[in-house]
């Protein structure tokens, strides 16, 4: 690319002004990083000053038993697959009840496999048994790629699937299932799920119903690099149709155990780039997630000064990313989030899904200390009690 066309796209990026495709191809063939985390930044100042917010959560994944076969995924395995499971109702209840005395437990997040034979009513009793164990909880629950599937099985619309859900009590969606969102990579690497056009339609369709999203993007795996900012500026034209996105999170491609396993897992430098692209691309999306479990604490501690403003939260136990290789705990506390924060020069900011600070987040250190306790024996618990 001409030196013309990198100059113009780094003087946008500096000043904070909405970038083009050819801006976004010309900042990453640039490859200064420390350029874009400089502007990267600034935008993520500007947004949110120096707040880094975290939430308490509780990650639910109910089956991994699934229809799609997808090559890219390491956590699903067919029906009869000695590692199979899936979560009952007497499961589920064992976890609420765990999660009943976490402290300031704010979200259950709840993604799952495509099951060939669990029916529509099996998900949205879920939901109305968290809703009924954890009324103040937000439900954050099911991809846009489980709406998709919900909608086939039972012949309703995906408005009116959300509908059903959001009765029940949900009331956010997760973004997963994005990968790229190019037909030409999803008929690769995910060929049985929701197509582009499907995906956008259902986040569409929450957002009007007023049902808040994430966005996401899976990179590092067949995607072209224009793919893959494409991808960003598809996301970014959303939000400016309907604003109901409510943060960004990234995950690099952790191909060991999947049928892409030849594959090398991109490196930090480009985890760091896309990280810092993102922030500048998604100009109008106010969120940008450094997902811990998925990057590494210390490469997600780091992302901080490459525009990210959020570390997700304490999880407690996940099954999707582990089964494709990473190595990270399954669950953090409170008080090392704030520390790992406050590290890296940033304020740290307990929040609610919508991101409205929770008012008594700040522990004195010595009932940090019982919390960090109480967060040890939930994570000793939850790992006890899944179904393998």
């Amino acid at each position: 690319m001409d030196k013309k066309t990198i100059e113009t796209a780094r003087g946008r990026a500096e000043r904070g002004e909405r970038l083009s495709l050819e801006d976004a191809l010309a900042l990453y063939e640039d490859n200064d990083l420390l350029f874009l985390a400089a502007c990267a930044r600034k935008m993520k100042e500007r947004k949110s000053g120096k707040s880094v917010f975290y939430n308490v959560n509780r990650h639910i994944n109910l089956t991994n038993i699934c229809t799609s076969g997808c090559p890219l995924c390491a956590f699903q395995c067919e029906e009869g697959d000695k590692r199979g499971f899936v979560l009952e109702t007497e499961d589920i209840a064992r976890i609420l009840e765990e999660a009943k005395g976490v402290r300031n437990l704010g979200e259950i997040h709840i993604v799952s496999a495509l099951h060939p034979t669990k029916d529509f009513d099996y998900y949205l009793n879920v939901v109305k048994q968290v809703r009924a164990a954890l009324p103040e909880a937000d439900i954050k629950a099911f991809t846009p790629v489980e709406i998709v599937h919900f909608s086939q099985m039972t012949g309703k619309s995906i408005r009116e699937v959300l509908e059903i859900l959001q009765a029940a009590g949900l009331s956010s969606l997760p973004g997963g299932g994005a990968e790229i969102l190019s037909d030409r990579v999803r008929r690769e690497i995910c060929p049985k799920k929701a197509t582009t056009a499907e995906w956008i339609e259902t986040i569409k369709t929450a957002h009007a119903l007023g049902i808040r999203t994430n966005c996401t993007m899976m990179y590092g795996h067949i995607e072209t690099i224009e793919e893959r900012l494409q991808h960003l500026i598809t996301l970014r034209d959303i939000q400016d149709e309907t604003g109901g996105f409510q943060a960004f999170v990234s995950f690099p491609f952790h191909p060991a155990n999947t049928q892409l396993a030849h594959l090398q897992r991109v490196g930090s430098w480009e985890d760091m780039k896309m990280m810092a692209l993102s922030r500048l691309i998604l100009d109008n999306i106010d969120h940008i997630k450094a997902f811990w479990i998925m990057l590494t604490m210390p490469i997600a501690q780091l992302a901080l000064g490459f525009g990210a403003d959020d570390l997700d939260g304490t999880i407690g136990e996940e099954k999707i990313i582990h089964a494709a290789g990473a190595k990270t705990n399954i669950g953090i506390t409170r008080s090392k989030l704030r520390q790992l924060i406050t590290e890296a020069g940033f304020v740290p900011v307990e929040r609610d899904t919508f991101y409205h600070p929770v008012e008594d987040a700040n522990l004195p250190a010595e009932e940090a200390n019982l919390d960090d306790a109480r967060s040890d024996d939930a994570k000793a618990g939850g790992r006890e009690g899944a179904v393998q």
